[in-house]
């Protein structure tokens, strides 16, 4: 006969032992819990408030409810689509920069060649360095007049460049500071994603004959997929709230070459006081963000699947 096993019978001690270190672990996180929920909740249910009424400035109270009038200005004001057409134009620059930069030089520091740990502790000091503090540094190393930079340039017949006067090298300046400043964190993810890769397919890989652009190609770039995508997504996250260094370079300049969307609703809220159409701007914003983000998520988990 053969023998049977019997089931492992779950005793009322063990279920108790369960529900006890359930609700010990409810009991310790609740409080934190509920504190970083208020601290979220209350803003963005204030802001969805106000957006839908007049705000009295004296109390910062929403005295009229008017429905969807704050929103129909905003839809109708040219300013807003320009903003978000040159935020836009920022994302589309930066965005797909940072990544293959990022992801370049993590392959590139894991190569096995002397000094690469001096350049991973350098690729770190842009992180460190306060955005606002960031965009003031780079705006006077781009004064047309005593800037470094134009400075340098005019050793090899260059320049002198008007960086911050011209819209498209305005521009392309707000990118050159946000891809020095938050590629070294691509880098990051990189590094400890390429260091992650299982190295037998990369031994057979190298059995077979595969050099290294076909080992690149074929092996790494299609493992480092989802991880890509997941960099993306949250360079998106950050880059779409970008504010402090379009103000500490270039101010939205020249004209609104570089006003983001962000820049453009705290101008409009604290040196238009217009608080309500401000806060629709942002509730757009935020809706907006959250449909892309879902369809970059959504992508993100196909690579994932097909991988």
């Amino acid at each position: 006969m053969s023998s049977l096993k019997a089931a492992p019978v779950r005793t009322w001690h063990s279920r108790t032992e369960r529900l006890t270190d359930f609700v010990s672990r409810w009991a310790f996180m609740s409080p934190a819990g509920l504190i970083l929920l208020a601290m979220l909740a209350y803003p963005i249910l204030y802001t969805f408030e106000i957006s839908f009424s007049e705000l009295d400035l004296s109390t910062f109270t929403a005295t009229e409810w008017v429905g969807w009038d704050n929103y129909a200005e905003v839809l109708h004001d040219t300013r807003f689509w320009a903003s978000l057409k040159v935020t836009g134009v920022y994302l589309l620059l930066s965005l797909p920069l940072q990544i293959v930069l990022g992801f370049g030089i993590a392959y590139l520091v894991n190569v096995e060649w002397a000094g690469r740990g001096v350049i991973r502790a350098l690729f770190l000091i842009p992180m460190v360095v306060a955005p606002v503090v960031a965009g003031g540094v780079w705006r006077m190393m781009l004064d047309p007049l005593y800037g470094i930079t134009n400075y340098v340039l005019g050793f090899v017949g260059l320049g002198p460049y008007d960086w911050l006067g011209d819209p498209w090298l305005a521009m392309l300046t707000v990118v050159i500071i946000d891809t020095w400043r938050w590629t070294p964190f691509v880098v990051l993810i990189g590094t400890a994603a390429i260091m992650a890769l299982p190295r037998d397919i990369f031994e057979a890989a190298e059995l077979d004959g595969a050099n290294w652009w076909a080992k690149l190609w074929s092996i790494t770039i299609p493992l480092l997929l989802p991880m890509i995508a997941a960099t993306f997504i949250v360079r998106w996250l950050g880059a779409v709230k970008m504010f402090d260094i379009a103000l500490a370079a270039t101010n939205g300049g020249p004209g609104a070459s570089t006003q983001v969307i962000n820049l453009f609703i705290y101008e409009e809220a604290f040196r238009s006081l217009k608080f309500a159409e401000s806060a629709a701007m942002a509730v757009i914003v935020l809706v907006g963000t959250m449909v892309l983000t879902a369809i970059f998520l959504r992508g993100s988990r196909m690579l994932e699947e097909m991988h």
